[in-house]
This record gives C-alpha cells, sequence and structure tokens, in this order.
C-alpha cells in the first residue's frame, strides 16, 4: 500500500483517484480553490457534480494547506488545469518538496523573457525545482474511467525504472498503463492535440475530418520533432491515441465544428459555448506568440490558420 496525494479535484483528479483506490492505496485528494469541488469532495456521499458520480467512501478529503504537507507521501499527483501549474510550483517549491511526482495536466507554457515554449515538467524542474517527475498521458475521458472502462494510458519519465514503479501502483484490470522515456514528445502530442481536435472538428463530413485527421499527424509529427521528442511518440497513446477521443466527441472538436460553420472564435463561444472551457483555446493563446515567430509556417499550415482564427478572431479558413 502507498500513501497518495492527489491535487486537483475536478473530473480527471476524481475519476483517477478510482484505479489509486482499487489497487490498495491510501488516497487522499485536495482542491486548492474550487469551491463548488470543495463542497463535492467535503459531503458525507462525496457525490461529484461534474462526473455525477459518488466517489468512494474510502477516498479522504483534506483541505488545501501546508498542515497537509506535513504527512508523508510516496506520490504527489497534479491534476490542476494548465492555469494552475505555475501556482502548485510555486507553492511546493517553497515546501521544499522532494516527493515523487505523477503530472496529469496537459499544455505547454510560454517563457516570454526567455522566448521559449516550456514543456510542465521542464518548467516545474527549471523554475520551481522539483525533481523526479513523471508525466501521464493519453486517450482517458474521465466519465468514462469512473464507470471502469477500459483505459489505456502512457507513463513517461526519462528513468523508464520509475515510470514502471508508478505503474505499479496505479493499474488495474481496466486501467492499463504504457511506459515511455520520452518524457518531451509525450507532453507535446498531448497538448497540442487540443488544438488538432479543433481542426478535424471543422471538418463538415467524415472524408473532409479523415483528411484533416492525417494533416494533422503529420503536422504534429514536425512540432514534436521541432521541440526535441521523438517523432514516434506521435504515433502513441498521447499522440494519435489522444487525437482520437478528443476529435471524435470532446469540447475542442465540438468548437471546431462551428469554426467549420463559419462562425468566429468569439461568436461560436458566446453561443453556443458559454459555459465550457475550450483547452485548445487556451493553449493557443499561450503558444502563438512562439509559433508565429519561430516555426517554419509552411510546415504547419493548419495550426497557423487555426491559430489566426483564435487570437485575430477571424474565420477559419482550411483547404481540405
Amino acid at each position: 500500500m502507498k500513501n497518495i496525494l492527489i491535487i486537483g479535484g475536478g473530473a480527471m483528479g476524481s475519476a483517477f483517484s478510482i484505479p489509486c483506490l482499487e489497487n490498495n492505496n491510501r488516497v487522499t485528494i485536495t482542491e486548492p480553490y474550487s469551491k463548488k469541488f470543495i463542497k463535492n469532495l467535503s459531503s458525507k456521499n462525496k457525490f461529484h457534480s461534474a462526473l455525477k458520480i459518488k466517489l468512494p467512501k474510502k477516498l479522504r478529503f483534506k483541505k488545501f494547506s501546508h498542515d497537509l504537507f506535513n504527512e508523508k507521501f510516496d506520490l504527489i499527483v497534479i491534476a490542476l488545469s494548465l492555469s494552475g501549474i505555475d501556482f502548485i510550483g510555486n507553492y511546493l517549491d517553497n515546501l521544499k518538496i522532494k516527493t515523487s511526482i505523477l503530472v496529469l495536466t496537459k499544455g505547454l507554457k510560454y517563457e516570454k523573457k526567455k522566448r521559449k515554449i516550456l514543456t510542465i515538467s521542464e518548467k516545474f524542474q527549471k523554475n520551481y525545482n522539483l525533481s523526479n517527475i513523471s508525466i501521464l498521458k493519453g486517450p482517458c475521458l474521465a466519465k468514462e474511467l469512473v464507470r471502469k472502462n477500459q483505459t489505456s494510458v502512457v507513463i513517461a519519465n526519462k528513468n523508464i525504472n520509475k515510470a514502471k514503479q508508478i505503474g505499479k501502483m496505479i493499474s488495474t484490470d481496466y486501467y492499463l498503463t504504457e511506459f515511455s522515456s520520452d518524457i518531451i514528445g509525450i507532453e507535446v502530442c498531448s497538448a497540442i492535440k487540443n488544438i488538432y481536435s479543433m481542426i478535424i472538428g471543422a471538418g463538415q463530413s467524415l472524408n473532409a475530418s479523415s483528411n484533416l485527421f492525417q494533416k494533422s499527424v503529420i503536422e504534429m509529427n514536425y512540432l514534436t520533432k521541432y521541440f526535441k521528442g521523438n517523432g514516434e511518440t506521435t504515433l502513441s497513446l498521447a499522440g494519435v491515441g489522444d487525437l482520437y477521443v478528443s476529435a471524435a466527441g470532446g469540447r475542442n472538436s465540438k468548437m471546431g465544428s462551428y469554426l467549420g460553420k463559419g462562425f468566429t472564435f468569439k461568436t461560436a463561444k458566446k453561443k453556443f459555448m458559454p459555459n465550457d472551457t475550450v483547452e485548445g483555446e487556451q493553449l493557443a493563446r499561450e503558444i502563438a506568440p512562439f509559433i508565429f515567430k519561430k516555426v517554419n509556417k509552411k510546415k504547419i499550415p493548419l495550426m497557423i490558420n487555426l491559430l489566426r482564427t483564435v487570437i485575430r478572431n477571424k474565420k477559419l479558413k482550411i483547404k481540405v
């Protein structure tokens, strides 16, 4: 039995607690700022409003505070949104945390002063002195995971044995883990697929969407290698696997469908998805300054068109 702390009480963090508990671990979950999820997790029946399910009674909820970290944990899991990465990085740095960390969050961060894009693991290591970082990515929908539908993910660490140690902690007969040492490639693929799923969603027929899918994979391969990842990772669970799930029915794909019909991003967001978080939009705004200036636009025409659509509120113009 291992002692696991999950930071982030949203859909994915809460869903992730289930295979951890079923693998006979002691699991604590905490939520830094969402009043809604704090209320969900601290209630007696632990009904999660986003997952529409009662979480296991043996899942412990503790208030997010310095005192929480007085307890010795074997693994700290980061399941916050991209906007919370700097907050938690700084917080753990101040506490001089040396515990093994597993990052579920998907995304990339643009360092304006350094004019460089960093993966989340790079940011933790370079900006916040956090070491022993592993990442977990792949085609995993939280609502399917809580129903215990078979799910496969990939855990990445430069030291593959450390990734496998975490796999032993969390794997079940329905939550299957693969392993990779290409931590950069896995992170890049899992982030940019949110943008490409918007592009695929813009196709107004299966024929058009399949064409966009194929072209998206080519661009993902180029960008993965550009950021010093392994191009073969594009074909992994974190690449085409995650892209398929997102394109088949996620919020990014839904937004893409409205863009494909001729709506500008602002109009589509206001009219059809006012309360939805579109991860592809967040990433587009984060990386656009770097992509526009540094990357060969001829190599990634789909990405460039999508960024212009979001950042400049232009109508999407993609030739299939």
